[in-house]
């Protein structure tokens, strides 16, 4: 099996684990490229891969039906997805796909479930990690409940750029639609006043974030709090 190449700096769950317990994990993990739109799991699929990324952003979407589903958090290089395989759950319950590119290393869900039953070692890491994706999924829901458009279009854009470390990223209305759980003539409208303002620039599904300063002035309190919540989950 080809090793993953980068170091595991780039993955800030990775990087917490203990030396030992990072070079043994290490011995199976396998890099593989995020391509935009790529769908990892649907629900009722089995996991086959856990994911840690080391760039790209990953999006867990709940599922209504064929037609209808709402992004509940997002995941880059802080965390893992598919971890609840390690717990012997290797069923998906939400839809994971891509929603920025980039890279991760990977692991089979039966090897994950093996580490983790047999090394306690980095089992502490994973839980906090696990508590912090929780928090932001209920944090999420708040924030969609009671926030306007504009706010959650900001908080979303945020998330994004702490993620993928750049100001510019591509994403289609269409696809943010999705991921805030509005129609897309709401997209529209605040991607539009957000332009006219300054803050970003847009076309053809390429954002370029102008006013980092402005965009945290527009967004709820809920970016500064999920943001605290992995910070916490990775403080030593």
């Amino acid at each position: 099996m080809q090793r993953a190449a980068q170091s595991p700096d780039e993955n800030r769950l990775l990087a917490a684990l203990s030396r030992p317990s990072y070079q043994r994990l290490a011995e199976y993990l396998e890099p593989v490229s995020l391509t935009f739109g790529q769908i990892l799991y649907e629900p009722g699929d089995r996991i086959q891969h856990v994911y840690f990324p080391y760039s790209g952003v990953i999006s867990l979407l709940s599922v209504v039906d064929s037609c209808k589903a709402a992004e509940v958090a997002v995941v880059g290089n802080e965390g893992v997805v598919g971890s609840s395989a390690a717990l012997g759950i290797n069923i998906s319950h939400l839809r994971a796909v891509v929603q920025a590119s980039g890279t991760a290393a990977r692991i089979t869900a039966a090897r994950m479930r093996k580490e983790f039953d047999t090394h306690d070692s980095w089992k502490p890491e994973l839980f906090h990690f696990t508590q912090a994706l929780m928090d932001q999924i209920a944090q999420t829901a708040v924030c969609n409940r009671f926030h306007k458009v504009e706010e959650r279009l900001a908080r979303w854009l945020l998330a994004i750029r702490d993620r993928v470390g750049s100001n510019r990223f591509h994403v289609t209305q269409e696809f943010l639609s999705l991921m805030l759980g509005v129609r897309r003539v709401g997209v529209t409208a605040g991607a539009t006043a957000f332009q006219q303002r300054g803050l970003i620039a847009y076309s053809r599904g390429n954002i370029q974030l102008l006013n980092h300063a402005g965009l945290e002035a527009a967004t709820c309190e809920c970016y500064r709090m999920v943001k605290k919540m992995y910070d916490r989950s990775y403080r030593k």
